[in-house]
């Protein structure tokens, strides 16, 4: 028992000699990592065989899309631009007509259109819009292999499902971008008039300026919608665009080749959703429906004999008139806001048509028939 301490400091030397004679090979040791025991960083779980796959598909899918309509997406801008971007549009048919936004064309300039091959030819405006914010151009010559968009369909559009948005966003060509559709039927104010933008698309795919005339498709490939605007703070994408649908485009572009212009029809009454604040402000007898606030002098409505507010008051903050008819079905079809009566109009009537409007009037539930007539701002 007295030897094993001697023991024990003969291999602590023997250690310590094994050291100095490895101390010139340090440089060696420390440059190689093989040698050393590093600390083992944590690997990323990959993902299962079923979500790669998946994820696979979603990103064919998107890569196919672009291949099959870029093509048939342009680059609109004028002379004086310098060939810069200032907004989209995309070929509709093999006569080389163009579809945009209005508000992309509504200057008078030498138009200039541009293809992914980079070839460039002029147009001209044969039509437009500014109550659907769209407009057609010519092309002046056909470039060889002219690629068209197919229109899909925006009636049975969901919320939720895929949208793809291609277009030049601040000048950069072509870019593509995703995301879903977050709401159909929503309405948009203009700057040009006090007349709203109807059917209106809501979408969280990236669109900035320049996106504007620019294709919004399914994941078919199929145009479901014209990319027109963004609500921002900052005049870039905050995740809400708006894009006028394709069942517009169909209605619009078609009179906009053959005469240059479209009519809308017009009932000619202002007025507010009805909310809890105003059946309580104003002691209404439903929930439901549209208070009609003003109507205008010469207007269908008037002719009809529809009444608007006589009394104003202060509902949550906001100047209200009191005392109007309450619109609540028009040809049967229930309004439950005022977005409702705009859409109605704008997608299932034309100028001369009757429609039939279901109104309360002094507690008193009645039909009333209302010829359309072409929007002032039309005439």
């Amino acid at each position: 028992m007295r030897n094993k301490p001697i023991l024990w400091i003969l291999f602590v030397l023997m250690g310590l000699s094994g050291l100095a004679c490895s101390l010139s090979q340090i440089g060696e040791i420390v440059a190689t990592p093989a040698v050393l025991a590093p600390t083992a960083a944590p690997i990323a779980p990959t993902l299962s065989p079923d979500l790669s796959s998946q994820a696979d598909v979603l990103e064919q899918l998107i890569v196919d899309v672009y291949a099959q309509v870029s093509p048939a997406v342009v680059c609109i801008t004028a002379r004086d631009y310098f060939g810069e971007c200032i907004g989209s549009g995309f070929v509709i048919d093999q006569e080389g007509h163009v579809v945009t936004n209005n508000h992309v064309v509504e200057s008078d300039l030498d138009w200039l259109v541009t293809f992914e091959d980079e070839q460039t030819v002029t147009a001209g405006v044969i039509g437009a819009d500014p109550g659907s914010d769209l407009a057609v151009l010519q092309l002046d010559s056909l470039p060889e292999h002219l690629v068209v968009v197919e229109l899909g369909d925006s009636s049975s559009l969901r919320v939720g499902q895929t949208a793809i948005a291609i277009g030049n966003p601040f000048g950069l060509e072509r870019t593509v971008t995703t995301g879903v559709i977050s709401s159909v039927g929503r309405t948009l104010s203009r700057t040009d008039s006090d007349f709203l933008l109807a059917e209106v698309i809501q979408t969280d795919a990236a669109i900035n300026p320049g996106n504007s005339g620019g294709p919004l498709l399914d994941s078919h490939g199929r145009v479901i919608g014209i990319n027109s605007a963004i609500r921002s703070v900052s005049g870039t994408n905050s995740g809400v665009g708006f894009a006028i649908p394709v069942d517009v485009i169909k209605r619009v572009v078609p009179e906009l080749i053959a005469r240059g212009y479209y009519h809308h029809s017009w009932l000619g009454v202002s007025g507010y959703s009805i909310t809890m604040e105003v059946v309580e402000a104003m002691d209404l007898p439903t929930e439901l429906g549209v208070l009609i606030g003003s109507v205008e002098p010469g207007s269908p409505a008037e002719k009809a004999g529809l009444k608007g507010g006589v009394k104003e008051l202060n509902v949550a903050g906001q100047p209200m008139l009191a005392g109007g008819d309450i619109v609540l079905a028009i040809n049967g079809v229930p309004v439950n806001r005022f977005d409702d009566l705009i859409n109605y109009l704008a997608s299932q009537t034309r100028v001369g048509d009757v429609v039939t409007l279901t109104i309360l009037r002094g507690g008193q539930q009645t039909d009333v028939s209302v010829e359309l007539e072409k929007r002032p701002e039309d005439r």
